[in-house]
């Protein structure tokens, strides 16, 4: 019997958001993101929500894979990705405003001990429990905004960790009859609203949020350049601030890798 994955029901909620939004969930493929990445280059631009049950060639940041897993005939991990034209006033801080809209949905009362990781990762008790990938396309109709990809990883049942970096968490964990698709509902509205909301206002109104669930905050950090210092939170505009034996570093590449110091 096929999963059922509340399509209407989902599109229904967001048709007052994204007008013209299409919910799609196919059993497998090989990234969500890459398929709207093809989609926007070929100049489709319209809002849609990809759901894989299964990715082949999921993607993380800095070329990282993230691999779907499988729990019997059922996803052990939530896979999505989600496309929409966009024009904020800043990109800076988006995958922070990200991260804090999906665990504000999956804990809101910080139960589950979910935190966020700067860029773009989703923490309990120093151990991943998701990503975020952010891309961008250029439109080929000629206006302003480009084309938004937010890609979301989830580990929903165990996994193994070889192979990984950072030891893996997973919801079920505090949430142990959760499924992937009541996951999908309980994101993807509040996610589609804090977006529109980052549009309009950038990540200002995301920054208390994000502080209240900052692991790297009063650690000591040690950057991919070797340099060790201590994190003292993160900007108004999303920049990681730590305090080195040289000064503050304001860290604001996406491609600068963070990691506790041990």
């Amino acid at each position: 019997m096929a999963t059922p994955w509340f399509e209407d029901e989902i599109a229904a909620a967001l048709a007052p958001l994204l007008p013209g939004l299409s919910v799609e969930v196919v059993a497998e493929i090989d990234s969500t993101s890459s398929e709207l990445m093809r989609r926007a280059r070929d100049g489709r631009s319209s809002p849609v929500l990809l759901v894989a049950e299964r990715q082949t060639a999921g993607r993380g940041r800095m070329g990282r894979l993230w691999q779907s897993a499988q729990d019997r005939d059922e996803p052990a991990s939530l896979t999505f990705s989600l496309g929409l034209p966009l024009l904020p006033r800043d990109w800076s801080g988006l995958s922070l405003a990200v991260g804090v809209s999906v665990a504000d949905s999956l804990d809101p009362s910080k139960a589950g001990g979910i935190a966020l990781k700067w860029p773009n990762d989703l923490w309990v008790e120093d151990r991943k429990l998701g990503g975020i990938l952010i891309e961008t396309a250029l439109p080929q109709n000629g206006t302003a905004e480009r084309y938004l990809v937010i890609g979301i990883g989830l580990n929903i049942g165990p996994r193994e960790a070889a192979g990984l970096s950072t030891a893996p968490a997973w919801i079920r964990q505090w949430r142990p009859r959760v499924t992937a698709p009541e996951l999908l509902r309980e994101i993807v509205v509040p996610l589609v609203d804090d977006v529109l909301l980052f549009g309009e206002r950038g990540f200002v109104p995301f920054a208390e949020r994000f502080a209240a669930r900052d692991i790297l905050r009063g650690r000591e950090v040690q950057l991919s350049d070797g340099t060790v210092g201590r994190c003292e939170g993160v900007g108004w505009g999303g920049e990681l601030l730590v305090q080195t034996a040289s000064g503050m570093k304001t860290i604001t590449s996406a491609e600068v890798s963070v990691r506790p110091a041990q």
